[in-house]
């Protein structure tokens, strides 16, 4: 479940690269998962794995918890108006983006929103008073296995931006994304075998 390097992200055939340009890619992370057969796509897995992939550990779920109580004491998670922000980014896609897209914009997951799903690229939106910040999964199918790839974007949307991502940036890359990947990994082998 290693953090990756950018090279290797920039190299896979992502909309994302030209649909996010202008906003920074703060990391990415990839996990590989068996190859029981050939021609499985990011969209089919999020059906057949009935939604989301990510399943948070009581760990992680504790600590949203606590981030998701203090952000609410200092009103961190009340969303910025796209006047404020600039843009929304689903104000960038284009009408081929948009009949392409197995789901609406704007949808709710959780605390992000939709911008797109197309068959093997996702992109969530999460919008407020901390950060614009975009969460992309990608799903690419190597020669002996699948790569589930997750990227994160963020822009800033003040002075704060930066010191609340240093704060954050411990939690989300020892424990966070690490448990959240494993899941990935778990809900794969749940719904597809483990080869």
């Amino acid at each position: 479940m290693p953090q990756i390097s950018t090279e290797e992200y920039e190299r896979l055939p992502l909309r994302a690269h030209a649909f996010l340009a202008g906003v920074p890619l703060h990391d990415v992370w990839a996990i590989d998962l068996p190859r029981m057969r050939s021609g499985i796509t990011l969209g089919e897995f999020l059906r057949a794995a009935g939604g989301p992939p990510f399943k948070p550990s009581r760990v992680v779920r504790a600590l949203l918890r606590l981030r998701f109580f203090v952000g609410g004491l200092f009103g961190w998670d009340r969303e910025r108006q796209p006047a404020v922000v600039g843009e929304t980014f689903s104000t960038r896609l284009t009408s081929t983006d948009r009949s392409s897209s197995l789901a609406l914009a704007g949808m709710r997951e959780g605390p992000f929103r939709l911008v797109y799903r197309f068959e093997n690229e996702q992109l969530l939106e999460l919008v407020n008073r901390t950060a614009h910040a975009a969460a992309l999964s990608a799903l690419v199918e190597t020669a002996t296995a699948y790569r589930f790839y997750f990227g994160v974007y963020v822009q800033n949307v003040g002075r704060f931006t930066p010191v609340y991502m240093t704060l954050i940036d411990p939690f989300r890359k020892l424990i966070v994304y690490p448990s959240l990947l494993r899941s990935v990994r778990a809900t794969w082998e749940q719904t597809f075998g483990t080869g």
